[in-house]
């Protein structure tokens, strides 16, 4: 077989054998195939495109390319949530104790910020002395014992996505729903749980900025884990606001905590519980009704507090911050951000919100950017509130203000005002499954 073939195959629009896509994410990742010949034929997936078939064996190789964890030795079913990403989306560190305290193991591999958006490991690693980095078996045996770790992903899992990602970030094929799907879905298939809920964002905060395209990328994943025998359901959620009021790493989980313990905000709240009882009824611990209740009684009963403070003290973290969030590192410097007009506010660009906590220290700017974990934004007011000229709006928290003027303007810029009071937006737009795309 010739790569030359491959690449004259889909380029014609034909129909890639799984033989074929065998040969190239095997040849790729051992450097066999060349950039140039891999450039060539990720050009042609970009314009031909691929069928579900084709996606799900590329998914499925490209997770076969490195480590694969084999998570039969935690009893039960193995529910995994992944989120596409968006600006104050901390629901990893609400749903995997509220899920584990339902009866459910979580055994979670979580990424690190990307952009604009945060990652559940730089939030996690911001409580004193948390380890996120553990030999399989320790990961395992830490399930076994309490229910739940979440930890970083292996340096080893589904490298042949690392390849390929940074090869069309500069070629410009990244915007394809096949290529997006199979990065996604490789990762999640190798980190080898049964069933999964993806958490899709749309709106000015997200990859996707539109339902549609949610949508479809949604169906495509779901189609990939029916295809190599997995449960997926997708949930396209609001990220065209800020979720919660906190943007940064410590700040976040103090929200967490807040929310774990029935007083977080009631957008956070909201979709929390929705992606909770998801990934029960998956597990199936009852119909969607039972499910729900079951989330409910984990957060008032306060068992779903109790397991995150067990999973931070056997991960080696200070649980002291978590029982009194208080005790968490402040910023050095709080600054105040004011409107600059009075009025209803009617739209936030949310990625520039993102952004604007970046330049505070709160993300990576470069790959080799360190995080300052206290640093991020308080919002004071979200889309729909009405502000009068000089009211507070959000402070900025930071511990250097070389940025902090740069990061203000950024934050301003990002708001649109209006006289009348806009319409809310739903926070949960659809569910798609199997079965079809159930519209709220």
């Amino acid at each position: 077989m010739r790569i030359y073939d491959v690449i004259k195959n889909k380029r014609d629009g034909k129909v890639l054998s799984d033989e074929e896509i065998k040969f190239f994410v095997e040849g790729y990742t051992k450097g066999e195939i060349k950039d140039y010949q891999a450039s060539a034929l990720l050009m042609a997936i970009y314009f031909q495109g691929m069928n579900s078939k084709e996606t799900a064996t590329l998914t499925e190789y490209i997770a076969k390319s490195g480590d694969e964890v084999d998570l039969s030795s935690i009893k039960g079913i193995k529910v995994d949530k992944h989120s596409t990403g968006g600006v104050g989306d901390k629901t990893t560190l609400i749903v995997a104790p509220i899920v584990a305290s339902c009866g459910v193991p979580v055994a979670k591999m979580s990424g690190r910020g990307l952009g604009h958006t945060g990652g559940t490991v730089d939030k996690m690693e911001s409580i004193p002395n948390m380890r996120t980095t553990f030999t399989q078996e320790e990961f395992f045996k830490i399930v076994n014992d309490i229910g739940i770790s979440v930890i970083g992903q292996s340096g080893n899992l589904a490298p042949a996505d690392k390849k390929l990602y940074a090869l069309r970030d500069v070629t410009a094929t990244i915007d394809n729903i096949s290529l997006i799907s199979a990065s996604i879905m490789s990762k999640k298939i190798a980190a080898g749980s049964d069933a999964i809920v993806l958490d899709i964002k749309t709106g000015s905060g997200a990859f996707m900025k539109n339902i549609d395209d949610a949508i479809k990328l949604a169906q495509e994943m779901v189609s990939i884990g029916h295809h190599i025998g997995r449960k997926v359901i997708g949930m396209i959620t609001d990220m065209d606001i800020p979720l919660g009021f906190a943007i940064g790493n410590a700040i976040e989980v103090i929200e967490s905590i807040h929310t774990l313990k029935g007083n977080g905000p009631k957008d956070l709240t909201e979709v929390s519980k929705v992606l909770a009882t998801n990934m029960l009824y998956l597990a199936e611990k009852g119909s969607m009704e039972e499910c729900a209740k079951m989330v409910d009684e984990a957060i008032s009963s306060g068992r779903a507090f109790d397991k995150l403070v067990q999973m931070v003290k056997a991960q080696g973290g200070d649980i002291n911050v978590i029982i009194d969030t208080d005790k968490f590192e402040k910023a050095k410097i709080t600054h105040e951000v004011k409107a600059t007009q009075s009025g209803y506010i009617s739209h936030m660009d949310t990625e520039a919100c993102g952004i604007a906590s970046v330049m505070l220290g709160a993300g990576r700017e470069t790959v080799d950017s360190d995080i300052d974990f206290s640093a991020g934004i308080i919002l004071k007011a979200k889309v729909g509130d009405y502000v009068e000229k000089g009211q507070v709006i959000a402070d900025l928290l930071t511990s250097s203000k070389d940025k902090l003027k740069e990061s203000e303007d950024k934050f301003i810029n990002s708001l649109s005002w209006s006289q009348h009071k806009p319409s809310p937006k739903p926070l949960i737009y659809a569910k798609v499954s199997i079965d079809g795309v159930k519209k709220y």
